[in-house]
């Protein structure tokens, strides 16, 4: 691809444009964040969508602006077709073929889960295959090893809950805000982790993991302790719970850098942007690449860097491009 594309993201809450070149390198990456759910405690798919409606047409326009070119200079538009909110999905898909069929454009449908391993491609200094990735993020988490740029080979992954929910959820419980995960690490700054001792799922086997387990005994512990030690010993739970999954996360992201015997860890996913979990991944020993925070947490930079090695649907079709909320990459 000689000509820059424009890339649509909106798998969740976030309704996001960008514009990267055909080098990989990131011209424009803009983020509306809705700014909506935390009345809520989590996103509400129907609010979402409609969010999206009203944000998409400003987020395309600054994005071109700011890489300072017109539709007329583009070579392409991608879009993330899934997984997602289904609802929020088809908002950037029909908006993606409205401007491929207005413009003549080839379109190139992106897999969400694809993008995130991408994020580690951008100019000017790309993470180049082979390594092992760890994505964690409010709906997914998976280990993956990663050997071309195209695609990735999944070597575990939660049979639950993602890391991501698991945070959001345990600081719902103890009374923070959404999204939970950045509260909750200021909080647990103020704690000891080792105060209480929570699951990590090591009955689960091989390199697959589990939050579910951890988020009841945070529940439990709560119950237990009543209100007012609870709101007396905050700061010790949420250390010792975001402790937990850390761990968890740390603890097979090392096993499985032995197993394939890369060496080369990348991380992605809007988990990546804890403190701790990036000290622990650093301390393994490994060659470590962990993207900008811009590009961990839900971006369309991402998306057009999976673009770059993705081919475009065939013209015929691409109208009749759907969205799916979940698929066999949905992990």
């Amino acid at each position: 691809m000689s000509a820059p594309v424009l890339a649509l993201e909106t798998s969740c809450d976030d309704t996001c444009a960008a514009v990267v070149g055909p080098g990989g390198e990131i011209r424009s990456n803009v983020v509306s964040s809705q700014g909506i759910h935390d009345r809520y405690g989590g996103v509400v798919p129907e609010i979402a969508a409609r969010a999206h409606l009203e944000l998409i047409n400003p987020a395309i326009d600054d994005a071109l602006r700011r890489a300072g070119i017109t539709f007329d200079d583009l070579g392409a538009v991608a879009v993330t077709q899934g997984p997602g909110l289904v609802g929020a999905l088809l908002v950037g898909v029909a908006t993606a073929k409205a401007i491929v069929a207005a413009r003549g454009l080839p379109l190139i449908a992106v897999d969400h889960l694809q993008a995130h391993v991408s994020a580690n491609f951008a100019a000017p200094a790309p993470f180049e295959p082979p390594f092992v990735c760890l994505i964690a993020s409010g709906g997914h988490s998976f280990l993956a090893r990663v050997d071309e740029r195209s695609g990735f080979e999944v070597l575990g992954a939660t049979l639950d809950d993602a890391a991501g929910e698991a945070f959001d959820k345990g600081a719902r419980m103890l009374g923070l805000p959404f999204p939970g995960g950045p509260h909750l690490e200021r909080l647990a700054r103020e704690g000891d982790p080792t105060a209480f001792t929570f699951p990590r799922g090591d009955g689960v086997p091989g390199l697959d993991c589990s939050f579910a387990g951890v988020k009841t005994s945070l529940l439990y512990a709560i119950r237990d302790l009543g209100p007012q030690e609870t709101e007396r010993r905050r700061a010790d739970l949420a250390a010792s719970y975001q402790e937990a999954i850390v761990d968890a996360l740390a603890q097979r992201a090392a096993r499985a850098l032995e197993i394939t015997g890369l060496g080369r860890l990348a991380i992605g996913g809007g988990v990546a942007a804890n403190g701790p979990l990036r000290a622990r991944i650093a301390a393994l020993g490994a060659e470590v690449h962990i993207p900008p925070m811009e590009l961990c947490t839900d971006n369309a930079a991402m998306v057009g860097l999976a673009a770059l090695d993705t081919a475009a649907v065939d013209r015929s079709s691409a109208l009749a491009l759907d969205a799916y909320a979940t698929g066999e990459r949905d992990l």
